[in-house]
């Protein structure tokens, strides 16, 4: 009994320790919004490059196949009980023309 709570207080003790430590402030000194803004105008054709070629695909390759699996199960939903439902196949195909066009006007935007 005497064991459980010298564990408990070593481990509450441990956690104040931990918090006290992890929560110091730190100052940054000199002109950090203009570090991240030259860093930012550094990579900003490589970050664009990137997300135009991998990132926007594989998002809308993943949406195509979950709209077309959405669809057809659907399909044998409304096979099976006479009722299909829009809902589902709707809101897919709304986030599929959203990727699809967003290279288009996304980078006006920053």
């Amino acid at each position: 009994m005497k064991h459980k709570y010298v564990r408990i207080l070593t481990a509450t003790l441990l956690a104040v320790i931990l918090l006290g430590a992890l929560s110091l402030t730190a100052f940054a000194s000199g002109d950090v919004s203009g570090a991240v803004e030259n860093t930012w105008n550094a990579a900003q054709s490589q970050i664009k490059n990137i997300v135009n070629k991998v990132v926007f695909p594989v998002i809308d390759m993943v949406l195509a196949i979950l709209f077309f699996v959405k669809v057809g199960t659907c399909y044998f939903e409304y096979r099976k009980q006479g009722r299909f439902d829009f809902t589902a196949p709707a809101i897919l195909f709304a986030c599929l023309l959203f990727t699809l066009t967003a290279p288009l006007y996304i980078w006006s935007i920053f």
